[in-house]
Formats: C-alpha cells, sequence, structure tokens
C-alpha cells in the first residue's frame, strides 16, 4: 500500500483554506448584524452593513450547499 502524501497535503491545505474562509465569512456576517444593533441603539441606519452581512450568510450557504453537492453527487 503506498499512501500519496503529496495529494493528501493538497487535500489538507484546501480543506483547511475553506474552513477558515467560511469561519472568516460567517464572522463578519455577525459582525455586520452586531452593527445594525448598534446603529439601531444610536438611531442610525446601517444599511451597508446589513447587506455585507446578508452577503456573507449568502455566500456561507452557497459553500456549504455546493459541498454537499460535491459529496452526494452521482456521477
Amino acid at each position: 500500500m503506498k499512501i500519496d502524501w503529496a495529494a493528501l497535503g493538497s487535500v489538507f491545505g484546501v480543506s483547511l483554506a475553506v474552513t477558515v474562509g467560511l469561519v472568516v465569512l460567517f464572522t463578519l456576517g455577525i459582525k455586520g448584524l452586531s452593527r445594525r444593533e448598534r446603529a439601531a441603539a444610536e438611531g442610525n441606519s446601517a444599511a451597508l452593513a446589513v447587506t455585507g452581512a446578508y452577503v456573507c450568510f449568502a455566500a456561507c450557504l452557497t459553500a456549504v450547499a455546493y459541498g454537499i453537492y460535491l459529496i452526494t453527487a452521482k456521477g
């Protein structure tokens, strides 16, 4: 049995990068929603922050859905 260490390292690297990217996107979404709360308390508008938050959440959802598709796709 021979292990392809280069392929294993590649899978690890891509998995790590995608995981960190998703965590950063989700964190930015949470931060955008917290700005909305802060702006509402101060009486200001934070429409750009809320829009950015929804875009971040949509990107997270898209990435997760694509991952599920890759796992379950029959080909």
